[in-house]
């Protein structure tokens, strides 16, 4: 694993191509007055963060739309942890 990169802030306006070559080799955190403020990160690996949620989301209205029945949030909870988790069999 990469280690992890904290920068300032005002370096985004100052040394923008040396943070964006950071950002290539993974998220950095950037800090104002010490601070942490923000991370910045690639498209690619905001995606690769965002995507199997967004499908989990997409998946639970689908069920919801197609479904009467309702189940309390615990057995809902546990089918959505057992879908990420077989997601991340996959994607491993």
């Amino acid at each position: 694993m990469a280690s992890i990169k904290i920068r300032p802030i005002s370096d985004l306006r100052n040394n923008y191509a040396s943070v964006e070559e950071d950002v290539k080799k993974g998220p950095v955190f950037l800090t104002k007055n010490g601070y942490g403020t923000l991370v910045t990160m690639t498209i690619e690996e905001y995606e690769r963060i965002s995507d199997p949620l967004e499908r989990l989301l997409d998946e639970t209205d689908e069920y919801c739309r197609t479904h009467t029945e309702r189940e309390d949030g615990e057995a809902m909870f546990k089918k959505i942890r057992d879908r990420r988790h077989a997601l991340r069999k996959v994607s491993a």
